[in-house]
């Protein structure tokens, strides 16, 4: 026998904590996985930093002899 008897309030809590917890377990399985399966995809990860990027310019002719 415990020590004090748990309320009745603590187990409606218990369970909303629990709820809780499994709704943020699986966002985070949701992030997680998203984030993986971008970078399987194999694509250049590349920010949008408002930055030329060498991959989008033209080859000029003075760079390729």
């Amino acid at each position: 026998m415990p020590l004090a008897e748990t309320h009745e309030i603590h187990k409606r809590r218990f369970g909303r904590n629990f709820g809780t917890a499994l709704c943020l377990v699986g966002f985070c399985a949701v992030v997680f996985g998203l984030t993986i399966a971008k970078v399987r995809e194999g694509s250049m990860l590349e920010a949008h930093d408002h930055q030329p990027r060498a991959s989008v310019l033209p080859i000029s002719e003075e760079l390729s002899q």
